[in-house]
């Protein structure tokens, strides 16, 4: 049976084709090269046969019709080159009615699962339904896909201005949640462009998953135009890395990529060959699921270590409790434990927030962007008890003190240095045996007086530098000490790198607020994509504020138009010193002289306004707390700048 013919208006009005011109048309999903010659409208596949170029993007020459790309000749009308070659090109009918213009095209037929369906399901099925990317001309298939579970509502996909930044929102998705979100783009340097958010998620241990698209396999080799090798570019970065082929186990892969992001808490990436992605799926080819496919992560620790932890604690006076960004998912149950103890608590900076200043065991953030309260009572301990942190020499964390380290990893146990019980074990199946086992058999004095103590001499120390203004800008102290009386309470914050940071992790007091941020990379401009990772991730539940200097923020700022196609309402907090800042600080610290550190800014809270977002500049110190409230009670995207003096951090 013939398949009936469905008419398709493409153009409303003969006259926007003037005589003698070409254009491009879609009808039924295809493309179509509409021309008006001698009188004459037709309609032509848009493809030329030699390399696909858009003959609609033409022009008629002497009579025929010319690709744009290597000046092959077709007639206009009926789509046969001359010269008796035949390579035509397929035509439709047309029809014209009321001025307006028809193409004819035969019914389509159903769609049938390819294997980039097959691909994109099992991905959803597996909970991966965040996506950040670029669609492009080397993904077309995979981005079919995608869309076609976005209509059902399974699968949310964002449109971003850059793939780092793609990278970087997948890596804090990663960060928050455990789960991984995917980022995705085409070959050549879109997929290279991911490379530095991929190795921020690999070394902070985020689970992550790279899609890229791929030149078709049979140019492979020959230079073609965007051909990277992706599998041989990311061997370094990736723990999962395949190229995906026509005859793979297509769902296996998507699941074993998936089943290492979040098992190892490491980058997956697979690449897609461009005639791969809209292949017919194999017959009886089925999407795959998580179920039954990840066992339980609750191990308990060897007997021997925590033997060894339990005696130690039992011996201990004045123990410190160390919360590391590993500790993220267990932080209530590592609270319970430090009160069952009487255990002062500090964080790494990338743990920030995991215990609320405001506790009464609560000690602030340890290292170089910490206080002197953390460091104080590391000092006076006689235990460390380490949860999930890394040891990096930024938190010093002294290795002078008898150590418990408790950690899922055991290659993170004793990397840099010997401790005195490495415990492997889910942390908070760790803590249930810990905890059964010292009920009742603890000594520890009770640190409290002395942790409120430490605190009322911080905050007197802070009044102080609060007095220290100046004339080339507000101090970072007061806009911090602004956000400590203004900020939501539960908000997702994240941090970029540079003075900026350091001063957030030492003044900003946290309360229910978690904290990303690019610690082992220290990627400056993490902040701003960061945080519309975050987002994907909570929605509208909690809010979401970004805090960046100007020197990170100028490397994603368009993504500010991001924010705003998506409502994403991000609260942006940038202080503006013209200035890489910190790289001043260092080179006078190393007896450099100061030099190429001056930055050109434009005005930040007039480029979100262009943006479609609010902003708002804040030059004297009388309008910090009016302007955050401002801010914070705006409901959509919004940029507050602060111009900042880079000499009071």
């Amino acid at each position: 049976m013939e398949k009936k013919v469905i008419w398709h208006k493409v153009l409303d009005n003969r006259e926007l084709l003037k005589e003698g011109r070409v254009m491009t048309v879609t009808a039924a999903h295809k493309g179509i090269c509409l021309t008006h010659f001698e009188g004459k409208f037709s309609a032509l596949d848009n493809k030329c046969p030699h390399q696909g170029g858009p003959l609609g993007e033409g022009s008629i020459e002497n009579g025929l019709l010319r690709c744009p790309w290597h000046g092959w000749d077709f007639d206009p009308c009926t789509g046969i080159p001359p010269g008796g070659f035949d390579d035509g090109v397929e035509t439709f009918p047309t029809k014209e009615e009321n001025k307006a213009i028809y193409v004819g095209m035969k019914e389509e037929v159903k769609h049938e699962a390819t294997v980039s369906d097959i691909m994109v399901e099992t991905m959803v099925n597996w909970g991966v339904t965040k996506v950040f990317g670029m669609v492009g001309h080397s993904n077309l298939g995979f981005a079919d896909a995608m869309k076609r579970q976005e209509e059902k509502g399974n699968l949310n996909f964002y449109g971003i201005r850059h793939e780092g930044a793609a990278a970087f929102a997948a890596s804090a998705y990663g960060k928050l949640t455990g789960k991984p979100a995917a980022c995705f783009t085409i070959a050549g340097p879109g997929a290279t462009n991911l490379y530095t958010g991929m190795w921020d998620a690999k070394v902070d241990r985020a689970p992550f998953l790279a899609l890229t698209g791929q030149v078709a396999t049979q140019v492979v080799g020959t230079g073609n135009f965007q051909e990277v090798d992706l599998v041989q570019a990311f061997n370094t970065v990736a723990e999962f890395n395949q190229r995906v082929q026509g005859n793979s186990k297509h769902a296996e892969l998507m699941s074993l990529a998936i089943k290492h992001a979040i098992l190892k808490r490491d980058v997956s990436h697979l690449t897609f060959p461009d005639e791969v992605q809209e292949l017919q799926a194999p017959v009886n080819s089925k999407a795959q699921h998580s179920t039954n496919r990840i066992t339980p992560m609750e191990i308990a620790p060897p007997k021997e270590m925590a033997d060894k932890a339990v005696d130690l604690i039992q011996n201990s006076k004045r123990p410190l409790i160390i919360m590391g960004h590993g500790a993220r998912a267990h932080k209530k149950s590592i609270v319970a434990f430090a009160e069952s103890l009487n255990a002062a608590v500090v964080t790494t900076f990338k743990g920030k927030g995991l215990i609320a200043d405001s506790h009464p065991l609560g000690c602030g953030v340890l290292g170089r962007s910490g206080t002197p309260i953390a460091s104080w009572f590391m000092n006076e301990a006689d235990l460390l008890i380490v949860f999930g942190a890394s040891f990096s020499n930024h938190t010093g964390i002294t290795y002078k003190k008898p150590t418990i380290q408790i950690d899922f990893d055991p290659l993170a146990l004793s990397k840099f240095h010997e401790v005195d019980v490495a415990v492997w074990g889910e942390i908070s199946r760790t803590l249930e045996i810990l905890s059964s086992e010292l009920k009742g058999k603890t000594s520890t004095i009770d640190q409290k007086e002395e942790i409120e103590e430490r605190w009322n001499l911080w905050k007197a120390e802070k009044e102080k530098r609060l007095t220290e203004t100046s004339e080339n800008g507000l101090s970072s102290i007061a806009i911090f000490e602004a956000m400590n009386k203004v900020a939501p309470k539960d908000a997702v914050m994240c941090v970029d790198v540079g003075n900026n940071a350091y001063s957030f992790g030492r003044y900003f007091e946290p309360e229910q607020q978690d904290f990303l941020m690019s610690g082992y990379l220290g990627s400056i401009g993490f902040a701003l994509p960061a945080a519309m990772g975050a987002w994907a991730a909570v929605g509208n539940t909690r809010p979401v504020v970004a805090v960046a200097g100007d020197g990170g923020l100028c490397q994603y700022l368009a993504e500010i138009t991001t924010l705003v196609k998506y409502n994403m309402p991000v609260k942006l907090i940038v202080l503006n010193n013209h200035e890489l800042g910190k790289i001043s600080k260092e080179q006078r610290a190393g007896e450099f002289d100061v030099w190429k550190t001056s930055l050109s800014n434009p005005n930040f809270s007039e480029y979100a306004i262009s943006c479609g977002a609010w902003g708002k500049r804040v030059e004297k110190e009388k309008d910090i707390q009016t302007s955050m409230k401002e801010l914070f009670n705006h409901s959509g995207p919004g940029l507050l700048e602060f111009i900042a003096d880079v000499s009071l951090i």
